[in-house]
């Protein structure tokens, strides 16, 4: 159950992290943004629906 936290932690910070470079328009920071939100969101998502909330076993 640490880990799907961890992960949405990094997720929700990716998602504020990209809306922010884009106020900024910060190219870098915008495909660096998306890429980890894309990322980390796929392993939140797929760690919920896999281990479930909270963690079932």
């Amino acid at each position: 159950m640490g880990l799907v936290i961890i992960f949405a932690l990094v997720t929700l910070l990716a998602l504020f992290a990209s809306i922010s470079s884009l106020k900024n328009k910060n190219a870098l920071g915008i495909l660096f943004g998306l890429g980890t939100l894309g990322v980390f969101g796929w392993f939140t998502i797929m760690t919920v629906l896999h281990s479930g909330y909270p963690g079932g076993h």
